[in-house]
């Protein structure tokens, strides 16, 4: 999602954003007419919503910020078949007077109007110019729209944008009209069927400079940069063809009738709206040293837009799946030991921030989704896919992938679903797989002697030194006088035990985990 700790971007980002219940209704279908201007940034917006409703309810509850010091939104109307419905907007919150039953739809259009406090980016680009960027995640969207701002609730979208002509506009799936009207504006209608969170519904507005990158299976790829980096934009994200074809034949098939790469306005590194990815101004460098980014935000076209987590506490479904997605992607196509390298620099930085926040992965407890944007949903949950792989071999891992992505494209899940498709494709229980590496703080930090007797006998000793135990394989790589290694894999369920192995020589070194394969902090000493 955000590449925000993959070492492309480290910006400061200093929203708020909370944590809200489980929701009562089901939004079915979402109509955005916006209007905006070059006078003001006043953005002037009528809302048609469909809902479907899960409880009998007097009331129908939607997000969408209050008026504060000048900025946020002013509801001045509410329908339902042209008949005026009564509503409270106050505490970020529209409650609107209905009598309605469980299972009950109906359709109504909300009018408002202000200035987007957030979530629609409003400045000038580095070059100057006007723009208009939407940054809907985690739960920013109703900052500038009428929606139930949870990723549990997806529905199609469509945004019909009213500005003046001299500005270009993108937004999810594909365009169905562009018209010229009266007094310099133009109207421009896009239209996405398939169903998307408020977190990657997007908008983009501004003066660009468009091409196509390619077509992968029948697929549009185009660039949408600023004019000023035209020939280096379309240089750079042309690598997403490549990327992309990668996760067609790998994951399953693209779930979208196009993709746009936009350079924007985003807080983000880069941000994966559904079909239409953000990048951060500064992305474009001309010598394509943003891949793993772009890597990053595709893979997420997959794991955070087509599937995506039932809550935010699961947000490693989305942030986990694509930093090892890019690591995959990486493997495939500079090596093996360039994937190793990632993982170590990755393990790096999970063992560094364990240390100053000890938690879990999943976490039920964060009511800030900022502070999801951490080395525990990215990088330690891309290890934790990594370990399974390890685990179940690559064949079954694939196969779990695809089932998983087959069985939730266009859904949401959580981690029960995930581990629940991996017993089913392996045939083994992962109870404790996915218990200790994703309920429980840390990672095993191990303290392994070992030595040599006359009889040429290698004791060694694994002591874990965390709290809680783990269960995990250990491989070893054991090196004779000779120069001869060889392999060996231990299987450590204890807080501590000693194995005893038969040497054909003289020890001359143990090394733990030569293949990158195991998150942990080891130390290895040699006893006399």
């Amino acid at each position: 999602m955000k590449a925000i700790f993959t070492g492309i971007l480290l910006l400061a980002i200093s929203i708020s954003v909370y944590a809200q219940p489980e929701s009562k209704i089901d939004i079915l279908n979402y109509s955005f007419n916006l209007q905006l201007s070059d006078a003001s940034d006043t953005i002037i917006g009528k809302a048609a919503i469909k809902v479907r409703f899960l409880t009998n309810t007097d009331q129908l509850e939607l997000d969408l910020t209050s008026l504060a010091k000048g900025k946020g939104m002013i509801v001045t109307a509410v329908t339902r078949d042209l008949n005026q419905l009564s509503f409270v907007h106050e505490n970020d919150k529209l409650v609107i007077s209905v009598n309605q039953k469980a299972s009950d739809t109906i359709s109504l259009v909300i009018y408002y109007k202000g200035i987007p406090a957030d979530g629609l980016i409003i400045a000038k680009n580095k070059y100057g110019h006007r723009t208009f960027f939407a940054d809907n995640w985690p739960n920013r969207g109703h900052n500038w729209i009428p929606c139930n701002d949870v990723p549990g609730d997806k529905a199609p979208v469509e945004f019909i944008i009213t500005a003046p002509q001299h500005y270009q506009v993108v937004a999810n799936g594909v365009q169905v009209e562009e018209t010229n009207l009266d007094n310099n504006l133009r109207l421009t209608h896009w239209k996405e069927d398939v169903p998307l969170a408020t977190k990657i519904m997007v908008i983009g507005v501004a003066d660009f400079a468009v091409n196509l990158a390619g077509t992968v299976n029948c697929v549009p790829v185009f660039s949408w940069v600023y004019p000023e980096d035209r020939v280096k934009g379309f240089y750079d994200y042309a690598l997403t063809v490549d990327i992309l074809s990668y996760f067609m034949k790998n994951v399953g098939p693209y779930g979208y009738k196009k993709l746009a790469n936009v350079q924007s306005k985003t807080t983000y590194g880069g941000l994966e709206n559904a079909n239409t990815i953000f990048y951060h101004e500064n992305s474009i460098t001309g010598d394509r040293k943003n891949e793993s980014l772009l890597a990053h935000e595709v893979a997420h076209q997959w794991f955070g837009d087509m599937v995506t987590e039932k809550k935010f506490a699961h947000v490693w479904l989305s942030e986990g799946f694509a930093t090892y997605f890019t690591i995959l992607y990486f493997e495939n196509k500079y090596g093996k030991d360039t994937a190793a390298q990632m993982r170590k620099k990755d393990r790096q930085e999970v063992i560094a921030f364990s240390k100053t926040d000890n938690a879990p992965i999943v976490n039920d407890e964060v009511t800030n989704y900022m502070d999801l944007l951490s080395p525990n949903s990215y990088q330690k949950g891309g290890w934790v896919l990594h370990m399974l792989r390890h685990e179940l071999g690559d064949s079954v891992f694939w196969k779990g992938i695809r089932e998983y992505y087959s069985t939730y494209t266009g859904r949401n899940a959580d981690t029960g679903d995930l581990q629940k498709i991996f017993e089913k494709v392996s045939g083994k229980k992962l109870e404790t797989f996915f218990r200790q590496w994703l309920y429980t703080p840390g990672q095993p930090k191990l303290n392994i002697t070992w030595k040599t007797d006359k009889n040429k006998k290698l004791f060694i000793t694994v002591k874990q030194e965390q709290v809680v135990s783990f269960v995990f394989p250990l491989e070893l790589k054991i090196t004779g006088t000779s120069g001869k290694t060889r392999l060996e894999k231990l299987t450590i369920n204890k807080k501590e035990e000693t194995f005893i192995l038969n040497s054909p020589e003289t020890i001359s070194s143990v090394v733990a985990d030569p293949g990158v394969n195991l998150l942990c902090e080891e130390k290895v000493t040699r006893i006399n």
